[in-house]
């Protein structure tokens, strides 16, 4: 009895917060959001940031991640995620269960803001884009998978169709920068840095708790 007690108490508080199931790769910067915003009543789970490279396993994940959430009490859900290349079967999972994500079709699109993405679309065309994300774990998500830890010869072959690599830098982090220099520099590639900060993902966090937050 006790621990049924317990976990009732437990979905009665979570009813009161909001929870953001969000990809791995953007978990550091949502947790920065909720920091800098004072967003205590926003809970964060993450889905495998490898998803990043499996978009057809996404909306599954998402199903399962809010299933599970509703249970546990959520009712107040919000996907961090844009479109991210499952050719809008997420957004069938998130009407099914009345979720919203964020506006766009893939972290690069929201970093910038949207009607930045718009306007540089056609000239980024052949970017290579990195994150904050990316250049923390180039070697995780691109060397080793790749290969090219051992065959770096190969980066030809792999990224020849691109012109440029574009750094959207969330922090000013002169270590993770290096990281993006030297990718572009590897690959062959012109090289841009672009200081984007959070993007569209802070003002949607922020429009989303305060929308609980009046419920």
């Amino acid at each position: 009895m006790g621990s049924m007690n317990a976990m009732n108490a437990g979905q009665s508080h979570n009813a009161d917060k909001v929870l953001v199931i969000a990809c791995g790769m953007i978990a550091r910067e949502v947790l920065a959001v909720k920091a800098s915003h004072r967003l205590d009543h926003l809970d964060l789970i993450c889905l495998p940031a490898e998803l990043h490279y499996h978009p057809d396993r996404i909306p599954s994940a998402m199903d399962t991640a809010i299933a599970d959430a509703r249970r546990d009490g959520y009712t107040h859900i919000f996907a961090g995620y844009a479109d991210c290349g499952t050719g809008g079967m997420l957004d069938k999972v998130l009407q099914k269960h009345g979720v919203e994500r964020m506006a766009g079709p893939h972290c690069f699109a929201f970093y910038q803001g949207g009607a930045a993405f718009e306007q540089l679309a056609d000239g980024d065309m052949m970017a290579f884009y990195m994150t904050d994300f990316l250049c923390r774990h180039f070697d995780a998500f691109f060397m080793k998978p790749l290969g090219l830890d051992r065959h770096p010869e190969l980066a030809r072959d792999y990224f020849g169709n691109y012109e440029k690599v574009v750094y959207l830098a969330q922090t000013e982090n002169s270590e993770l920068e290096k990281v993006a220099v030297a990718a572009a520099a590897m690959l062959g590639l012109a090289y841009e840095k672009r200081s984007t900060g959070y993007g569209d993902l802070a003002p949607a966090l922020a429009r989303t708790a305060t929308r609980q937050a009046v419920s």
